[in-house]
């Protein structure tokens, strides 16, 4: 089993309310190392810079504010709340039935990892403006 497989399947603690991701991303350090890797977009993972990862943290707040209409967050996940080496987030436009009582719940849209993470195959195709979003992240066409 590889360091990402071990974090990937092992305990994952919520950040459940919208104050409480606000708190979590001010302890995400940008210049640590991390991977991104957009699932069912992006073909492998890329090692982001500082600069990256402060632009991906605006943005995908931003996107889970404006997407995620509930009271509570409850679609970001880490590792470790306080100090973080895999954060998974979960598209706000692909949750299928509430609670994970799917039998085939959907897979997370993000991940940031500070390992480098394996394949991650997509639960289904990631939509077009999913693709555009991360591309224009990136800076790429």
């Amino acid at each position: 089993m590889t360091e990402f497989q071990r974090l990937d399947t092992g305990r994952l603690w919520s950040v459940m309310g919208w104050d409480q991701l606000t708190e979590f991303w001010k302890r995400i350090d940008p210049a640590a190392g991390w991977y991104l890797l957009a699932v069912g977009v992006s073909p492998a993972p890329t090692l982001c810079d500082a600069a990256a990862i402060t632009a991906f943290i605006a943005r995908i707040d931003a996107l889970l504010r404006a997407e995620h209409h509930e009271s509570y967050c409850g679609i970001v996940y880490a590792d470790d709340l306080e100090s973080p080496r895999l954060i998974k987030i979960y598209d706000p436009n692909n949750l299928g039935s509430s609670c994970g009582s799917s039998k085939n719940p959907p897979g997370p849209g993000w991940i940031m990892s500070r390992v480098e993470p394996d394949a991650i195959p997509a639960s289904r195709p990631a939509p077009e403006n999913r693709k555009r979003w991360w591309h224009g992240l990136l800076g790429d066409s």
